[in-house]
């Protein structure tokens, strides 16, 4: 198993970075909503659609959504004061407060398992902000310097893959208090403390070396609070997964599971970290 995760890491990250830096927003995009029905393909079994004719329906459905949204932008280049795009950064702000709450609270929480059209719309409040996120951030500053986004989206994927790994290493050393035993027994608050320590490295890290304007302490708040979400993210997922009686979303990506099982903090860290800088605070300074 660790061979195949090893193997289909190198194989994915530098596809991942090419298209941050090779692609053009609208292209970018493309990709973005494919990975995104892919995503709504998994959902489904969520929602308890467990057919193949239904899955493929709802990915087809979130696909002509997001190309909706997306050939509707006025100028892919320049998202910043769109408003469909900030709505769905909205939207993914809200949701990820709701969906905390739910977390904290399984299973007693777990009254929405009841209905399909709540699953779905979880589903949607998942997924289309993470693409409003990831286009935003794509195309920050893209008039003045076409790799400004590129850059911060690569520094929030490397933010949650490395307070990951750090977590994972803390928890298996010393692990000891579970974080959310009801909803993933194998996650711990020292895993969660070693996350934490990661993401302070790394947003060191990016602020003494990124060829980009960052402003340090600014820069290591947001991302302390954006891993905390992320995990939630994490966290959210498996709470969907333990209702649904599911262990993997998919085996779509070898040795990892599915794509929502290796997006899932990303679709949490992306909206909030585009969502905090560009409707909370000012964090890129445009």
């Amino acid at each position: 198993m660790l061979k195949y995760r090893l193997l289909t890491a190198i194989v994915l990250i530098p596809i991942v970075i090419a298209a941050l830096f090779l692609l053009s927003p609208a292209n970018f995009g493309f990709v973005v909503i494919a990975v995104s029905a892919l995503g709504a393909w998994e959902w489904a079994q969520f929602a308890g659609w467990h057919s193949q004719t239904k899955r493929v329906g709802l990915a087809i459905v979130f696909a002509a959504v997001l190309l909706a949204i997306q050939f509707s932008l006025p100028d892919i280049n320049v998202l910043i004061n769109e408003p469909l795009i900030l709505y769905g950064l909205w939207a993914g702000l809200i949701w990820w407060v709701i969906a905390i709450l739910l977390v904290v609270t399984y299973p007693a929480s777990a009254s929405w398992g009841k209905s399909v059209v709540i699953r779905l719309l979880f589903g949607a409040l998942t997924i289309i902000p993470f693409y409003c996120g990831m286009m935003v951030l794509r195309t920050i500053g893209y008039q003045s310097d076409t790799f400004f986004g590129a850059w911060w989206l690569l520094y929030v994927m490397l933010l949650v893959w490395g307070a990951d790994s750090g977590a994972y290493a803390f928890g298996r050393t010393m692990g000891r208090n579970k974080l959310a035993p009801k909803v993933s027994p194998g996650k711990t608050w020292e895993g969660l403390i070693g996350g934490l320590i990661t993401a302070g490295i790394i947003s060191w890290l990016f602020s003494t070396f990124a060829p980009i304007p960052v402003m340090p302490d600014y820069l290591l708040v947001t991302s302390i609070i954006v891993v905390v979400v992320s995990v939630f993210g994490d966290l959210t997922e498996s709470m969907f997964k333990r209702q649904s009686g599911i262990k993997d979303s998919s085996h779509l990506i070898p040795g990892h599971g599915g794509i929502l099982d290796r997006i899932d903090s990303l679709t949490a860290a992306i909206p909030v970290f585009a969502g905090l800088n560009l409707l909370v605070f000012n964090g890129f300074g445009l």
